[in-house]
């Protein structure tokens, strides 16, 4: 990369860790704008349940897609890069540094690297999948999965259903791992620089067990109770939505539902870090401020 290259800041890291204030208090000092890499914060439905920023952290610097269109338009990360980067350029017109944050890996690796090019799958794969599926279910996705790529089962969203049966129709279709295809960046008119909130596991875990808690008082049980028509969707089959759906069919009470979040979060910020531990970790924003200075 060359240095005439304008900057976009990459704050990635575990969700609770502290990433949004980090991104608002980068743009409040470069006098730019965030967009948002959380996938499930760009829907107007879901509010409580992803922690979306509050009003207040919302007009504390300009922010971009935040709730900006509904459960019937799904964004996925190759479309989210075809409306990001067209932005990114127009930012660019008037600054020389941008800023992406969110805990959405793949999200943010289709904006700064694009997206690696997977073989067609096979109906075989595709039968093969299905089959496992509906015969084993989550349980047995994930086994299959850690199988035949220990290595992307180790960061992948394993609640996920949609993305363990895409990794495995490739795994399936091309008889090799599914991780062997990614990592082939394309290249970019800016320069991206990858950092993380500073966070130990003990702090990030107590902070996920509080932002459970504080997510009941303001209504989550309410909001998803609003969404159960909407439950087929990939988006509403994550932490803290999906362990509703048992409950409201009577599966199990409400205090298992609040341990199953509590504990499907931080099984889910577990694999947020393996996929962010390369991102530089910083303490304070200042921090952050010096090291962009004197790197960039």
């Amino acid at each position: 990369m060359t240095r005439d290259k304008p900057l976009l800041i990459v704050i990635g890291g575990a969700t609770a860790s502290g990433k949004t204030q980090l991104a608002i208090e980068l743009a409040r000092h470069f006098g730019t704008e965030i967009l948002s890499a959380d996938s499930r914060q760009f829907y107007r439905e879901m509010r409580i349940g992803n922690a979306r920023p509050t009003e207040a952290e919302l007009a504390a610097a300009p922010h971009h897609f935040i709730a900006d269109r509904s459960l019937a338009e799904p964004l996925t990360a190759g479309t989210f890069a075809e409306a990001a980067l067209p932005l990114l350029d127009r930012i660019y017109q008037d600054r020389s540094v941008a800023i992406l944050a969110g805990g959405s890996g793949l999200y943010i690796r289709a904006v700064c690297e694009g997206l690696d090019d997977f073989p067609a799958v096979s109906e075989g794969a595709e039968a093969r999948v299905q089959r496992l599926s509906s015969e084993e279910g989550l349980a047995g996705l994930q086994r299959e999965l850690a199988r035949l790529d220990p290595e992307y089962y180790a960061t992948v969203d394993r609640q996920n259903h949609r993305r363990l049966e895409r990794a495995l129709r490739v795994c399936y279709t091309s008889d090799t791992a599914y991780s062997s295809f990614l990592g082939k960046p394309q290249e970019r008119p800016f320069r991206p620089i990858y950092l993380q909130p500073l966070i130990d596991r003990e702090s990030l875990y107590d902070r996920i067990n509080q932002r459970v808690n504080h997510m009941l008082e303001a209504g989550l049980e309410a909001e998803v109770a609003a969404l159960r028509e909407e439950r087929y969707r990939p988006v509403l089959q994550t932490v803290g939505y999906q362990e509703w759906w048992p409950y409201f069919d009577g599966t199990y009470d409400r205090d298992r539902v609040i341990e199953l979040i509590q504990r499907n979060s931080r099984r889910y910020a577990k694999r947020q870090r393996t996929w962010f531990r390369e991102y530089r970790p910083v303490a304070t924003a200042d921090e952050a401020i010096a090291l962009i200075e004197n790197t960039y």
